[in-house]
């Protein structure tokens, strides 16, 4: 990577981490932490547990997102200083270290942005995921079990803890039904693009003939909700 591409990568990134300050409110965020941690460290804290855990898991999520700015920033502000140095005096082993640190920036970067668009009522909560395969028999029953294993991967490469609720294995292969757990910060979040229909068009493995099928599965994701989620029933819809 050239000196010359690093330089316009970290003025981009520059723009975008100036555009999360603004965004975040830096100063507000602070006074927010400090006032949870002073709602912590009051005597009758635990008396509702409940309410304690919410008020932890509050905490944990703005100190998180305040922590991952400064992160980003200092990374920034240390890219900066070693691209100058490398203007003045060419070093083989520190231009590569600024390329890693280049791309993990641009990476955290990216990462944060989604987060930060993580804002609906419910996305910061678990999730649990069923997929229930079509009609089309084995065909749709093993497309099921590829997006299961998709799913629980991709769960566990980004730090969820993945739980099997409910499996029910196909007639020949795949599966017919399963419920996954996804247990961490911003899962329904993440999850909730999931849901709807998803198509598969391949050479079917299953067929002798060797001929092209279409398998459908769909894919339903909703919020694990706590007990800070108040439901209302009317008489009406008794």
């Amino acid at each position: 990577m050239e000196l010359s591409e690093i330089r316009k990568l970290l003025e981009g990134y520059s723009e975008k981490i100036n555009g999360f300050r603004d965004s975040l409110d830096l100063d507000r965020l602070e006074e927010e932490i400090a006032l949870l941690e002073n709602d912590m460290a009051q005597p009758e804290f635990w008396n509702d547990q409940a309410a304690a855990q919410k008020v932890i898991d509050e905490s944990n999520a703005l100190k998180a997102k305040y922590d991952n700015y400064q992160a980003m920033n200092n990374m920034l502000e240390e890219a900066q200083t070693m691209l100058e140095m490398l203007q003045e005096e060419a070093d083989e082993d520190m231009q590569v270290e600024l390329e890693e640190m280049t791309t993990a920036l641009g990476q955290k970067i990216e990462s944060y942005e989604l987060e930060i668009m993580l804002n609906q009522p419910y996305d910061h909560m678990n999730a649990v995921l069923e997929i229930h395969p079509g009609s089309g028999g084995t065909e749709s029953q093993d497309w099921g079990s590829m997006l299961m294993r998709m799913y629980t991967r991709w769960g566990e490469a980004h730090g969820f803890k993945v739980e099997i609720l409910d499996y029910q294995d196909g007639d020949v292969a795949g599966l017919k039904s399963v419920a996954i757990r996804f247990v961490g910060r911003n899962a329904y979040g993440f999850l909730r693009g999931e849901k709807g229909v998803h198509r598969l068009v391949r050479i079917s493995p299953f067929d002798s003939a060797n001929r092209r099928h279409t398998s459908f599965t769909s894919v339903d994701v909703m919020p694990e909700l706590d007990d800070s989620i108040e439901v209302e029933v009317r008489d009406a819809d008794v």
